[in-house]
């Protein structure tokens, strides 16, 4: 039997495109664009002027620091794939990698949560990450009592006594205070925080679905997170905090301000995002909450670790000594010069 054709279209001028995750949503792909200079592409089967029964999106990176690369997506915790069958999506998986060896990229990643055959011909697991995700449909005191007593239920007592006050919004103000924050944390973890312009074109693009939680203490704010919703999920995508004021339980508080929004909005599950593997303290941190975990493998053809994501090579221990000496505006900077090579 012959394959099925395989095109390739523009998700963003395509009306068939189904927003499957808050990944695949126009908004996603188009602050991708905005901020980073990818263009995102779709692989499928489905012919012109048909419904679109399948699909695979991936953007082309191309970078003289960390390679040419296709990847599917930047920067999203998961992509999953469209397709009903694993023989539907095999020619999309074949497809990419003929791209790949046509156009000269070093490897093809593809990032699926579950929708994925066992072993992908071509395609090897290269970094594998934990996924965590809390059920809200119990509703908001049933979630509270599974919280850990003393790490989460404790510390929301703490930070009501201590009178910290939770801001929403998405102002200008509300993305200078979060991105301050966001410079202070990913400082004290040796990392070039993320550039200023993603948040603002994810506020831009993404719109009513972004919310920029602050908890303030007299006024000041202390700690913030970032979340996005789609259908009947609440995304945690990023968070940040000042260390003088970690005792005063600010992320456990903004957390549970979050979680009875989202109750309250109808909204079934928080989903926590990725965690690296090694990561033990942000993994008991969500887990204290109750979340679950599962196991998301990222696969390459061919298999092989990017420059930047071994932290034992001299380029990632140059970045880690920069990261701890560097001015904020500098090291600002250096983020958004850094980040659209990481992807």
């Amino acid at each position: 039997m012959t394959p099925p054709a395989v095109r390739e279209l523009d998700p963003l001028s395509d009306p068939r495109w189904p927003a499957a995750s808050i990944f695949h949503t126009p908004g996603w792909l188009k602050a991708l664009h905005q901020s980073y200079g990818y263009t995102a592409s779709v692989l499928t089967t489905s012919q012109p002027g048909q419904p679109l029964t399948n699909g695979l999106v991936f953007c082309r990176v191309d970078s003289w620091l960390t390679g040419r690369r296709l990847i599917s997506l930047p920067f999203s915790d998961f992509c999953e794939p469209i397709a009903a069958t694993t023989e539907e999506l095999l020619p999309l998986i074949a497809g990419l990698r003929q791209i790949a060896a046509t156009e000269h990229y070093k490897y093809a990643e593809l990032r699926p949560l579950t929708h994925f055959p066992a072993s992908p011909p071509g395609f090897e697991i290269s970094q594998s990450f934990y996924h965590h995700q809390l059920d809200l449909r119990p509703g908001a005191a049933s979630v509270y009592k599974n919280f850990h007593k003393d790490c989460i239920q404790r510390k929301i007592r703490r930070a009501t006594k201590e009178g910290l006050v939770i801001t929403e919004g998405t102002t200008p103000d509300d993305l200078q205070h979060f991105h301050h924050l966001l410079l202070q944390t990913r400082r004290r973890h040796g990392l070039p925080p993320q550039p200023f312009a993603w948040f603002r074109n994810l506020t831009a693009c993404l719109g009513n679905a972004v919310t920029i939680r602050l908890a303030k203490k007299d006024g000041q704010p202390i700690a913030g997170i970032f979340t996005a919703t789609h259908a009947k999920t609440l995304h945690y995508k990023y968070g940040a905090s000042d260390a003088a004021f970690h005792r005063l339980g600010a992320m456990p508080f903004l957390f549970w301000h979050a979680i009875q929004d989202a109750v309250q909005r109808g909204l079934e599950v928080l989903d926590f995002g990725r965690t690296d593997c090694d990561n033990s303290g942000l993994i008991e941190f969500k887990e204290h909450f109750g979340a679950t975990r599962a196991t998301v493998s990222y696969w390459r053809s061919p298999a092989q670790s990017s420059p930047l994501a071994d932290s034992n090579t001299w380029k990632s221990r140059i970045i880690h000594n920069a990261c701890a000496h560097l001015p904020d505006r500098a090291l600002s900077t250096l983020g958004a010069l850094l980040y659209r090579h990481v992807a």
